[in-house]
This record gives structure tokens, sequence and C-alpha cells, in this order.
């Protein structure tokens, strides 16, 4: 559930761009990315309410490669969840009612690079303004227009907010990698913090102007 473009020089983190160029549709820190209307101090507001420190911030970057390495993992495993339920795998149909495969395919590329963001990426005006081009892309406003595909024109609003607890314990792919118990559960909490702060930003597009 869950965006060919360089970002912009020096955005992001820790080489937070390598490689984006390369995947289709991934409009990060371009001007094809929406403007998202959620001003600094919203969002300052809004992660403290989600429970987000700079502490956080610095505990997923200190395990990007952990999370370059295992993003596949991570993505393959939650989206086999969703291939199980039909009601969350129409989503990704063709008009013939099959699973279209290269719509698939890209939205995976970016459901990967998404993994990496959350590790990696300053909650600046770019990462601000592609949540909202995340939300968006779950609506009629921007479904399929990424990939010129004619799957079903909206992922409604239940399914964003329950795909939290899908993708919420991420402990057991880092386990093998991280001994510290005490850093592995920190990780888990700065993991779920970020999560929560994603998907409240990505449901924006659903609300009533003035209810969000």
């Amino acid at each position: 559930m869950s965006g060919s473009d360089a970002t912009k020089p020096g955005a992001g983190a820790s080489g937070a761009g390598a490689g984006a160029g390369a995947i289709p549709g991934y409009d990060y820190g371009t001007n094809r990315s929406a403007v998202s209307p959620v001003t600094e101090e919203e969002l300052r507001h809004l992660e403290e309410a989600a429970g987000w420190t700079a502490g956080e911030a610095v505990l997923l970057r200190k395990h990007e490669e952990l999370f370059r390495k295992h993003a596949g993992e991570m993505v393959d495993s939650w989206r086999g969840r969703i291939a199980k339920q039909r009601e969350l795998a129409q989503y990704f149909f063709g008009p013939d009612g099959k699973p279209d495969e290269f719509y698939k395919s890209r939205a995976r590329e970016r459901f990967v690079r998404w993994v990496v963001d959350v590790a990696v990426r300053p909650h600046d005006r770019d990462w601000l303004n592609y949540q909202e081009e995340i939300g968006l892309r779950h609506t009629p406003a921007r479904k399929n227009a990424a990939d010129g595909t004619h799957t079903p024109a909206l992922v409604p609003l239940r399914y964003l907010i329950g795909f939290i607890p899908m993708v919420l314990p991420v402990e057991q792919f880092f386990a093998g990698d991280i001994q510290d118990a005490a850093e592995l559960h920190a990780l888990q909490r700065a993991w779920t913090a970020s999560l929560l702060l994603h998907v409240s930003l990505w449901v924006r597009p659903y609300a009533v102007p003035g209810l969000w």
C-alpha cells in the first residue's frame, strides 16, 4: 500500500537519494510531488503527539544499512499477507479482475524505498510533501497516475488505518543483526512512532476540510 527522478542534491541523509532515480514514479523532492498544506508547526505538534523525538531519528538512521538490507524482505512479508486477503488484494487488480503484475512491480519498488526513507529522511518540507503524495496515491486524485494503470481508483481509508498493525512489528527482521535486546526494543519504538506519524499524514487527503 504505500510513490524516475533523482532527488534534489543534498536531500535526505546518509546517501538517502542513492539509486532513487531508478525507481519509476518515485517523485520525492521533485515538482511532481504534491504540496502538503500541513505547516511545519502542525508537523511538530503531530510529532510530539506520536512520540517522535530527535532520538528516534538518530536511532533509525544509525541502523540505515539494516533497513536497506531487510527492506525487500519486509515488504514481501507484508504483501504476502495482503495477497491472501482478496478485499485488500483487489486494489492491485486490473479491470479484468486479475492482478496487474506491472502495477504490483512498480508499487513494490516504491514500497521498498519507503522503508528506507523511514530510516533516513529528515522531516523537512520535501518529506512532508511526499507524505501528502503517498496519501493522494491511495485516492481517486492520483491513484494509477504514476504508472498509467487502471486498478481501482480508491483504497478506502479504513485500510490505511488497518495497515498499521500489519507493518508495526519489525523486531523479527532485525533480531539476527542486533543482539542487544534494549537496542532492538528501542528501534521498534522508533519505528512505531514513525509509522504512526506517516499514516497520520497519509490520511489527510481523506478528511473533510477543516477536520484533519
